[in-house]
């Protein structure tokens, strides 16, 4: 019995010593354990710095289609997402008052006409009086100064040659106001015209029909818009960009869009205008890119991103951006020596959409640096031991 409580006393210290040793090994391998890290290498790459923006596809100009005239829409023939081209009837307005007033101009110009007509025959008729009566005159003086017959005779003559010369300068007159009357009856036929033409709206150019203002039955007044419509080649991303990143950003750089209902896929652009005031709160500028290809489909309004190229260098030294480690204002990378960190100041150029960066200098092209998670990275220290890889 007491061999027994023995055994047992001396099972219970092995247990302990057993669960410590493991409990060691454990804390060992986890918490005193050097970090692990893998190693990369400064390669040569081409790189290409771009600024990067977010922003939104809008319209350079959006167009009102409207009415010139005051009237009740009666038929509209095109409707919001429609293509038209310029000169396709959109829409109809009521005309009958306006045709009416057509008639009667119409018919206001046929009566100007016969006028007219009638005064031109008149001088036609009062020229050949003229004719008749100026030889008649001269036929009688003849005969009074042979005195064959009276002074009195030949006066009268005289007279009636006289009245005749002045009939001809009444229808003359008379011509000149009938034709001033035809001016004006063709004018307010073509007035007429105008109008009832304006009963019919055509799309000023081509385009896309964004929204459909109004329909069937409102009355449209001049100015109201029916449709608004936009023209593909005139859609751009209007992007913000920070102030910081604006130095090299040119008219004409070439630019990538991204648009957020095409994921995956990439639009070449470029840039077609930059702004000249910032926004006090945010300290971004407004940077238009325009499309290469002008989209078929799109959307005014829809979120977008965009990246400028700014610079672009080939087989130049580069690290992934991963491997960059900040101290204050410095920045550097971790190198490896001797299975200890070391740390080593670099100085940084241009940056790669594909998360590489360029060495300026401090690092030679074949050198090795430790990368980590960025969370285990801000816990190196110099002189920290540490398990590498490749």
């Amino acid at each position: 019995m007491t061999a027994v409580r023995a055994f047992a006393k001396n099972a219970k210290y092995l247990l302990w010593i057993l669960a410590a040793g493991t409990a060691f090994v454990v804390l060992k391998l986890t918490l005193l354990s050097p970090p692990s890290a893998r190693l990369v290498t400064v390669a040569n790459r081409d790189l290409t710095a771009q600024v990067y923006g977010n922003g939104t596809v809008e319209a350079k100009e959006v167009v009102e289609i409207s009415s010139k005239i005051t009237g009740r829409i009666v038929a509209l023939f095109a409707d919001q997402g429609d293509h038209v081209q310029r000169g396709r009837l959109v829409a109809k307005l009521e005309d009958e008052d306006v045709g009416q007033q057509a008639l009667q101009a119409e018919a206001l110009v046929k009566r100007a006409s016969a006028t007219l007509l009638v005064e031109e025959a008149n001088l036609r008729k009062a020229r050949s009086n003229a004719e008749l009566a100026e030889r008649n005159a001269a036929r009688f003086k003849t005969l009074a100064d042979r005195d064959l017959i009276s002074r009195i005779d030949s006066d009268q003559y005289e007279n009636v040659n006289r009245v005749a010369k002045d009939e001809i300068e009444r229808c003359r007159s008379a011509i000149d106001a009938a034709r001033m009357e035809l001016e004006a009856a063709r004018a307010n036929l073509g007035v007429a015209n105008s109008r009832r033409s304006d009963t019919l709206v055509y799309a000023p150019q081509d385009g896309i029909i964004l929204s459909r203002e109004l329909e069937q039955g409102a009355i449209v007044s001049p100015g109201l818009p029916i449709f608004r419509m936009a023209a593909p080649r005139n859609i751009w991303v209007k992007a913000n960009v920070d102030e910081s990143l604006l130095h090299g950003i040119a008219v004409g750089q070439r630019a990538t869009i991204l648009l957020r209902s095409s994921k995956g896929e990439t639009f070449p652009g470029r840039v077609v205008r930059i702004g000249r005031e910032s926004d006090r709160v945010t300290e971004e500028l407004e940077v238009d890119v325009s499309f290469d290809t002008p989209l078929t489909r799109f959307h005014l309004g829809e979120q977008a991103e965009v990246y400028i190229l700014s610079e672009s260098k080939k087989g130049c030294p580069s690290l992934p951006i991963t491997a960059v480690a900040t101290q204050g204002k410095r920045r550097g990378v971790w190198m490896v020596q001797a299975g200890k960190l070391k740390w080593t100041e670099i100085v940084l150029g241009i940056e790669d959409r594909n998360a590489f960066v360029e060495v300026v200098s401090g690092l030679a092209p074949g050198e090795a640096v430790a990368v980590a998670p960025a969370e285990q990275m801000r816990k190196f220290r110099d002189g920290m031991k540490v398990k590498t890889a490749k």
